[in-house]
């Protein structure tokens, strides 16, 4: 049905009181080795410092190697876990400033894998000046995995049956619960290694310390994207003397995330604390509203007008309520229903602008697509569709250990009910997506960092952030600046997740500068898109 715009508020942050600033001058020692008093009684002693030799087979262009790092740093000479890291060595090796450290977000997504693809996006200056470095985190990828099963067929046996978009009724909503709560026991039962207990953001941030030691910078150098700022602000907090230049783009609003901001918070999901929900019913509205001004050879999803268009849309949601659509034929063709739809259509948003090297034709894309559902038949008789993406558990290691979610018997249905009330169809996918942790194994909350915040830096940190970005709130990326101790906020009036992946000319000069010498874009400054869509 047709739906009301909506527009999220944001608390503002709040400073350190004097007693906090002094029980941290108290654990000095510890802050030095990423722990907090919670953490451990005492400063263990510090961990060796991995030898890279960059020796590895990679992609052409690239070195690779292998880093080993303990799997708990309460205990750094213990066991230990291994990262797969991936270097772009700088293209003026003489005047090289020193190693820039890519996270790519997810959690979840490889370095490895990111860094390929993202590193012609980076400003010329920063691509000659600096060795760009990325790395699988812990449980990721090619480094140490979460194995939950005997083999890797194992855990889509367990969820391939699942909808392919979000549970809608109590039969679904039950597998739902009952197959991820089975993952969950599944991961506990097969840890030989006790990784589930250490895959927090937290420990990453660790991982990211030691790293910086083993490319011989002083302090750290980083540019994170989407989760990969919550890494960045993670990291300045555990380690705010040693940061030199940190680019946070796209974050999500840190005390929101980790504990939430009012007593209210702490019955809702993280996303909706977040405003994940509220951020991708902005973007939808946005979306629309751009593709009605636009003609159809612009648009392909366009009925002439904003109105019409926003109208076309309620109808064919409406009709995929009713019973699901088939497009293309044979081997080819892929069956949607409602919530497959929504989900679909909240990441295809993500990507405003076309960039080739992401594989991107921006909100052309999500266009084209639509007005295919639009003109596709009726097939009340197909099977919906189910299947899970792959490696859930590598995601859910990181996504349950860093923020508390409702428990196993909070009420999903009615928390999907609020998000669908505030944000349409779009809103149930997010909940449904942190209801894979309600009864995620206890034990991996352990390592779990949740502030303060606003440690004093030695360097002001650069967060840059779209004001249209449907994933993590503009407030979000907004709160983490007004946050932290030395943070300057970079805003760029644009759409789609992500600042590298919505390119500014603009953003990328002041980030460029940044880098180089630390130099700070004067507050309040907006820079515009490379691009708008539909123009």
């Amino acid at each position: 049905m047709p739906r009301t715009r909506v527009t999220a508020t944001r608390v503002p942050a709040t400073r350190v009181t004097a007693a906090l600033r002094a029980a941290a001058a108290t654990a000095a020692g510890l802050l030095l080795a990423g722990l907090t008093p919670a953490a451990a009684s005492a400063a263990p002693a510090a961990p060796p410092v991995p030898a890279l030799t960059w020796s590895a087979p990679c992609a052409a262009g690239f070195q690779c190697d292998t880093a080993r790092v303990p799997l708990d740093y309460r205990d750094p000479h213990g066991r230990t876990v291994d990262l797969a890291l991936i270097r772009r060595p700088a293209d003026d090796p003489a005047h090289r400033i020193g190693t820039l450290f890519y996270n790519p977000g997810g959690p979840g997504i490889p370095g490895t894998v990111a860094l390929p693809g993202a590193a012609g996006l980076l400003p010329e200056q920063v691509r000659r000046r600096f060795d760009l470095v990325s790395f699988d985190p812990r449980g990721i990828g090619a480094s140490t995995a979460l194995h939950c099963f005997p083999d890797e067929n194992g855990e889509q046996a367990l969820l391939g049956g699942l909808p392919a978009g979000y549970p809608v009724g109590a039969a679904q909503e039950s597998q739902w619960a009952d197959a991820y709560a089975e993952l969950g026991r599944q991961c506990a039962a097969n840890d030989r290694t006790g990784l589930l207990a250490h895959l927090s953001t937290a420990d990453v941030a660790r991982d990211l310390d030691l790293l910086r030691q083993a490319v011989g910078d002083q302090r750290l150098n980083y540019l994170g994207t989407s989760y990969g700022a919550y890494l960045g602000a993670t990291y300045a907090n555990l380690f705010p003397g040693r940061v030199r230049a940190v680019v946070l783009d796209s974050a999500v609003d840190p005390v929101a995330w980790s504990t939430g901001r009012t007593p209210w918070d702490a019955a809702l999901p993280p996303f909706l604390r977040a405003g994940s929900d509220l951020a991708s019913a902005r973007s939808l509205d946005t979306f629309l509203d751009r593709c009605g001004a636009a003609a159809p050879a612009d648009c392909a999803f366009s009925a002439g007008s904003p109105a019409a268009t926003r109208a076309k849309y309620a109808e064919l949601t409406e009709r995929l309520e009713r019973g699901p659509v088939t497009v293309g034929t044979g081997p080819q063709a892929v069956v949607y229903d409602r919530a497959t739809a929504a989900t679909t259509l909240s990441q295809l948003l993500y990507a405003a602008q076309p960039v080739p090297a992401f594989g991107s034709t921006g909100w052309a894309g999500p266009a084209g697509w639509l007005q295919s559902l639009w003109s596709a038949p009726d097939t009340p008789a197909a099977p919906l569709p189910t299947g899970a993406l792959p490696h859930q558990a590598q995601v859910l290691g990181v996504l349950c250990a860093d923020t508390p979610n409702p428990p196993a018997d909070a009420d999903y249905t009615a928390l999907a009910d609020l998000a669908e009330e505030r944000a349409g169809s779009l809103g149930p996918s997010w909940v449904r997506q942190t209801q894979r942790c309600a009864a995620w194994p206890a034990e991996a909350a352990r390592d779990r960092y949740d502030g303060p915040w606003d440690r004093r830096t030695a360097a002001p940190v650069l967060v840059v952030a779209n004001t249209g970005d449907p994933v993590w709130p503009y407030q979000g990326s907004r709160a983490l600046a007004d946050t932290l101790a030395r943070g300057r906020l970079l805003t760029v009036d644009g759409d789609g997740h992500t600042v590298l992946g919505n390119p500014s000319a603009c953003a990328a000069g002041y980030e460029e500068r940044y880098l180089l010498d630390g130099g700070l874009p004067p507050r309040g400054r907006v820079c515009a898109p490379d691009h708008r869509p539909f123009r």
